[in-house]
């Protein structure tokens, strides 16, 4: 996939002479070729819950009931903060990005992001993804004991580790135009579980 990304845009490059259009085309090649890795989880809510801190002993029991139990809304929100290395000679640079967030194999939202990102080369720079969902409208519609482990991992208290798979979708400037990469990069990492 990636190959196929890398050789449009280089194509793309050789075909048009703009400066402007070169430095967009080399920035978003450059973001191709960054390496994705997962840091960390934060702004923690669930049914209204802050749990920014950690779970109490008081909150466990709170979650595990609502987890368990008939809700028909279970409201869970979260910055998922990636960090973005950029090994290449020059900047990586975004202008914004679509995201599609899958947990374990079930998709748990899209997004998009309207910020900039300058990453200099040998640079890491953090990517917050603002996630919202609703647990109970995943748990209809999948297994809910799979869907009950993964937001256990996302609480630090679950006993698998879940993979998560994230589809990015750059969108870079050519002059003042915004333009979409025309396929998603691939990020993949895994997290909790004891």
């Amino acid at each position: 996939m990636k190959k196929r990304i890398l050789a449009l845009l280089l194509v793309v490059t050789t075909l048009v002479g703009c400066d402007s259009v070169q430095q967009g085309l080399r920035s978003t090649y450059n973001l191709i070729n960054c390496e994705y890795s997962y840091k960390s989880i934060t702004g923690l809510t669930i049914s209204g819950m802050n749990l920014s801190n950690g779970l109490s002993v008081t909150s466990i029991p709170k979650i595990t009931s609502i987890l368990s139990g008939t809700a028909t809304s279970i409201p869970l929100n979260f910055t998922l903060n990636v960090n973005v290395k950029n090994p290449n000679e020059s900047a990586a640079l975004l202008h914004g990005l679509q995201y599609i967030v899958s947990v374990d194999d079930i998709e748990f939202t899209t997004g998009s992001i309207n910020q900039t990102l300058n990453i200099a080369s040998g640079q890491t720079q953090t990517l917050p993804l603002t996630i919202g969902v609703d647990l109970a409208t995943l748990m209809k519609n999948n297994s809910k004991d799979a869907v009950t482990e993964i937001a256990k991992n996302f609480l630090g208290i679950g006993s698998k580790k879940s993979n998560v798979s994230l589809q990015l979708k750059p969108t870079f400037m050519i002059g003042n135009t915004p333009v979409a990469s025309p396929m998603y990069i691939p990020v993949s990492f895994s997290f909790g579980g004891n």
